[in-house]
């Protein structure tokens, strides 16, 4: 998967339960979910935006809507080859009243409603990658209410660092460029980033990126994020929940 280097990237990673208790919302206002007229690919789709009345979607592949509803990253959605190709658009209206801490509970009624989706979660034993702060403190600073996102040349991100790290996943899989011209493509399987900097909020910064030529995507990203943002990555192992993908429909039933 080709990543464009000027984006602003919203991907979480957390833990879950399929038996956690669901808050007394669990369902949207009003949904519309349809195929994509235009399918995109992987370096475009799954472009997912919320907000406190909506939640939007754009070429989204079941995987990534799984991942959204159970928060976790879309490589602990484990399932047939199928999820990561068929795109749709979804249209959904929050109740009044309703929390951005209800939308994956509504997101799973809708799922399990128009895709008949079937899932069971599993605990594995998995090496990761811990994301932490480094010892002379951070360079970001979460951004203040009204604030402007940034507007410079770069990788731009824009979310919290749980989603940061699920942006790392897939940043550190690249293998090591061998031209300057020549793109490289991500890991199909990303080793899992955690979070564990403690850092609350939301960021928008930008990252300057140089291809290093001949240097592997882990090298490359521990040096940046130790130069540019006060953080630091490590290799560690932990179980980590997956969705396990029993049954789900290709196409949605009808709105």
């Amino acid at each position: 998967m080709r990543l464009p280097l000027t984006t602003t990237f919203l991907i979480n990673l957390g833990t879950f339960a399929l038996a956690q208790t669901p808050p007394a919302q669990t369902s949207f206002e009003v949904a519309s979910v349809r195929p994509s007229q235009h399918e995109v690919g992987p370096d475009y789709n799954n472009q997912i935006t919320q907000s406190s009345t909506s939640f939007t979607g754009r070429n989204a592949t079941l995987r990534r809507l799984v991942a959204e509803a159970w928060h976790c990253q879309r490589d602990q959605v484990i399932g047939p080859p199928w999820l990561d190709r068929n795109e749709f658009d979804i249209e959904a209206r929050l109740p009044e009243g309703a929390t951005i801490e209800q939308v994956p509970f509504m997101l799973r009624s809708l799922l399990s409603d128009r895709f008949h989706l079937r899932a069971h979660s599993e605990t594995r034993p998995t090496r990761v990658y811990e994301l932490t702060v480094a010892p002379g403190g951070p360079r970001i600073q979460p951004i203040r209410p009204g604030q402007t996102a940034t507007a410079e040349p770069g990788l731009h991100f824009h979310g919290d660092m749980s989603q940061f790290a699920g942006l790392l996943a897939v940043q550190i899989s690249m293998p090591a460029p061998t031209s300057a011209s020549v793109p490289v493509i991500a890991s199909e399987s990303p080793t899992p980033v955690l979070d564990k900097t403690g850092l609350e909020g939301v960021y928008d910064f930008i990252i300057d990126l140089q291809p290093e030529i001949g240097t592997d995507g882990f090298t490359f990203w521990k040096r940046v994020l130790g130069d540019q943002l006060g953080l630091k990555i490590g290799s560690s192992k932990a179980d980590l929940d997956f969705v396990v993908v029993d049954d789900a429909l290709k196409i949605p039933t009808t709105n």
